[in-house]
């Protein structure tokens, strides 16, 4: 049996999935994946790439996922799906292309500085 496996990210949350041949289950992190993702935003967030190409009962979906928030774990498996249905079939990558999962989403949080309150924001100025 072909296992696939691919890694998503977004922020700091890093996906791990490995992908077979199934029946359209999700496990993430041990659950089931509406038992993880409690809105119905983040369940379409996890299966947006596998109802673009109209491949959600062909597979069956591990995911590892660690660090950030909910949303940003999300948006990670959703690109690590959707790299591993292209590794599995690449006439899916225009489809996937068109909606914007294939990209690698770049926005970080910016780092705060020293001698200011955060990234952009100064300490009050008095001046007198």
């Amino acid at each position: 049996m072909e296992v696939i496996n691919t890694s998503g990210r977004r922020k700091t949350s890093v996906a791990r999935i490995y992908m077979t041949k199934g029946n359209g289950n999700i496990v993430v992190n041990g659950k089931d994946y509406k038992t993880y993702f409690s809105t119905p935003t983040l369940q379409y967030y996890v299966t947006q790439s596998l109802q673009v190409s109209k491949a959600a009962a062909d597979w069956d979906v591990t995911v590892n996922v660690a660090g950030g928030g909910i949303t940003g774990q999300a948006q990670a498996i959703r690109l690590a799906i959707a790299k591993a249905l292209v590794e599995s079939n690449p006439e899916l990558k225009k489809d996937l292309r068109a909606e914007g999962l294939v990209t690698r989403d770049p926005r970080m949080v910016e780092r705060k500085k020293f001698g200011q309150k955060k990234a952009r924001a100064r300490f009050q100025f008095s001046k007198r």
